[in-house]
């Protein structure tokens, strides 16, 4: 069951990291260097764990409400890229993205939570 749990993270962090990349350097035709990917990596990597410890601790719900974040999060980025002419595009995306997945970890607890709340008064 263990080896299942790191490979679902390990494919959601190593997703994000590809997203990124191909939102700035492919869409956006910017040049990378060492700290976009390192930055990048981080960010994948922050998703990843996030993922396996919601599956790892047995908060499904929590694991789906954090994915759709994410990739709600990931919809506005490239909407941001693709639609913006202003020139903004690309700080409004990556920013959008980072909120939204953030609120979209606080919102899977406190759904959990609530959930575990009421199977417990049952």
């Amino acid at each position: 069951m263990l080896n299942k749990l790191w490979k679902i993270g390990f494919f959601t962090g190593l997703t994000s990291f590809v997203l990124l990349i191909l939102g700035v350097r492919t869409i956006l035709g910017q040049t990378l260097i060492f700290k976009n990917y390192l930055t990048f990596g981080v960010f994948g990597l922050i998703i990843g764990i996030f993922s396996f410890l919601l599956l790892f601790y047995n908060m499904k719900i929590a694991f789906r409400v954090f994915i759709v974040a994410v990739v709600i999060g990931y919809a506005e980025f490239f909407r941001s890229i693709l639609m913006d002419s202003g020139g903004m595009g690309d700080i409004l995306g990556i920013l959008s993205l980072f909120i939204i997945s953030s609120f979209g970890l606080g919102l899977a607890f406190i759904v959990q939570f609530i959930v575990i709340l009421i199977r417990k008064n049952k």
